[in-house]
């Protein structure tokens, strides 16, 4: 008999259909119309938005509305072809000036997702002779990136400078002359935690290794003028690569490395994931120029941080059990069990706020999750209905005492 080849996804497919079908499945949400950056209206009802990643509130800004459509009216909707053919057009190489301005940095390319981003950049600089030293609690574009580029992949526990010191320290005595990339994100997108940059990149240098950080979650958010939490700690010359999105802070969509490594333009040739992707279209191109402007110039993180300290906060001092303390614009309630998690998730829709609910194998360590991300554009008055909300349904369900 053959082998049906979904067969492997059974359990997988057998957990979703346990899930309740129609308007309250968490993973089947459709957004009837978008108000705002922190409303919508799903299943006919207005509904606050603390699941977005919407960081800046930049969808909605009305400078890279018009940037995109000025764009989007001069040069169509899409190019139709990579950028090594007929994808690059005259806004493709001003955003990238436009990021090595941001990063002041000697090269920046541009990616069509942040997902091919790093699975572009990591496929390519690591191959089969050299090693990817990865967090456990790496994203999924980062093991996809190691898996593309078939180098020895080793994982760190989380966050922790002394076992990445000790991975490090064994394979240089195994291979003294191995090429070594060490990858870590500046905020963890599950928890919102931040990574000791600092002392992880230290441990690197120590042993001659490559360090490329992702930004994704913390572009606009850290750093005096946005670069993120490498920034914030002032250790931007021990980083060798930095990832970003475009997906988040800047509210459209696309992806980017920038880096000061001299041979950095080869990758324009040999990178598989820029080479046969069709471009970024116009619009899209032009409304990331602006907000990048913007994020630079802009004060917005310090209302986003208050945001998130006060939801942080809030949660924390009605007892429940958070991943941080306000350190990121994410906040994270920790469920024991899976089917209360989905009751959460439910019934905060039915009140009128959405959030993501996470689960395994998404999460780390095995967690279920009630995942806010906050914006600069939600009001006190909305997060405080979030927390009024988070507390009587967390007590309704016993999640609470």
């Amino acid at each position: 008999m053959t082998l049906d080849l979904f067969e492997k996804f059974d359990r997988t497919l057998e957990s979703f259909n346990q899930l309740p079908k129609g308007d309250f499945n968490p993973f089947t949400v459709s957004m009837d119309a978008v108000i705002s950056p922190t409303e919508a209206i799903i299943n006919g009802r207005k509904t606050i938005l603390a699941g977005t990643n919407n960081y800046m509130g930049m969808t909605y800004n009305r400078e890279c509305m018009d940037a995109a459509e000025e764009a989007l009216n001069s040069f169509g909707t899409g190019t139709t072809g990579s950028r090594v053919l007929n994808g690059t057009y005259n806004g493709h190489k001003i955003l990238e000036e436009t990021l090595k301005d941001f990063y002041d940095t000697e090269h920046a390319i541009v990616f069509s997702t942040g997902y091919q981003a790093n699975l572009g950049i990591i496929a390519t600089v690591a191959g089969p002779k050299d090693y990817v030293i990865i967090d456990a609690d790496s994203h999924a574009s980062i093991y996809d990136g190691c898996a593309m580029g078939n180098a020895t992949v080793v994982r760190f526990e989380h966050n922790d400078p002394e076992n990445l010191e000790k991975r490090l320290a064994r394979i240089r005595r195994k291979d003294p002359d191995a090429g070594i990339l060490v990858v870590i994100e500046g905020v963890y997108s599950m928890l919102g935690d931040q990574a000791p940059i600092k002392q992880l990149a230290e441990a690197a240098k120590k042993h001659d290794a490559f360090v490329l950080v992702d930004e994704a979650h913390s572009i606009g958010v850290f750093g005096k003028t946005g670069r993120g939490v490498a920034q914030e700690q002032g250790v931007e010359h021990l980083v060798d690569f930095t990832i970003g999105t475009f997906s988040k802070s800047v509210g459209t969509v696309g992806g980017y490395c920038v880096s000061n490594h001299p041979k950095f333009e080869v990758l324009r040739l040999v990178c598989r994931p820029y080479v046969f992707t069709a471009s970024l279209p116009p619009s899209v191109v032009a409304s990331a120029t602006k907000a990048l402007e913007l994020i630079k110039n802009s004060n917005l993180r310090v209302k986003l941080l208050e945001n998130s300290m006060r939801l942080n906060k809030g949660l924390s001092d009605a007892g429940f059990n958070v991943g941080t303390t306000g350190e990121s614009p994410i906040a994270a309630i920790v469920i024991d069990e899976q089917d209360i998690a989905i009751a959460y998730w439910q019934q905060m829709m039915q009140e009128g706020v959405y959030v993501n609910l996470a689960v395994p194998p998404a999460t780390p360590n095995g967690l279920n999750l009630m995942r806010c991300s906050l914006s600069a554009a939600h009001s006190l008055e909305q997060i405080d209905y979030m927390l009024e909300k988070f507390i009587a349904i967390g007590k309704n369900l016993g999640v609470l005492n």
